[in-house]
């Protein structure tokens, strides 16, 4: 299995605007946008997590089979996060 070797500048690059990710993120934090401070900050979140899984976990050069495993993932997160979120939003409906 030949493994795919990433060169220090692209880990400098994403590095970097991690950083710059983190004071974009610093900085939405303290203007007043009220309904869209989460969307915006979700926003950049995800955007730090897609380049922490692809770059330092290396899945940009992986097998599909990684890509399928990393996807099925987010897939059961997503249904634990729908589950929770129906269980939390008719609470008030019962009486």
């Amino acid at each position: 299995m030949s493994s795919h070797i990433v060169s220090i500048k692209a880990y400098v690059i994403v590095w970097a605007s991690l950083l710059a990710l983190l004071l974009l993120t610093l900085g939405i934090a303290s203007l007043n946008l009220h309904p869209f401070n989460a969307m915006i900050a979700l926003t950049i979140a995800v955007m730090k997590m897609l380049l922490i899984i692809l770059y330092f976990m290396h899945v940009r050069y992986s097998t599909r089979l990684t890509w399928v495993f990393v996807g099925a993932g987010f897939l059961w997160l997503l249904i634990m996060i729908t589950l929770t979120m129906s269980d939390y939003l008719t609470r008030g409906l019962v009486k």
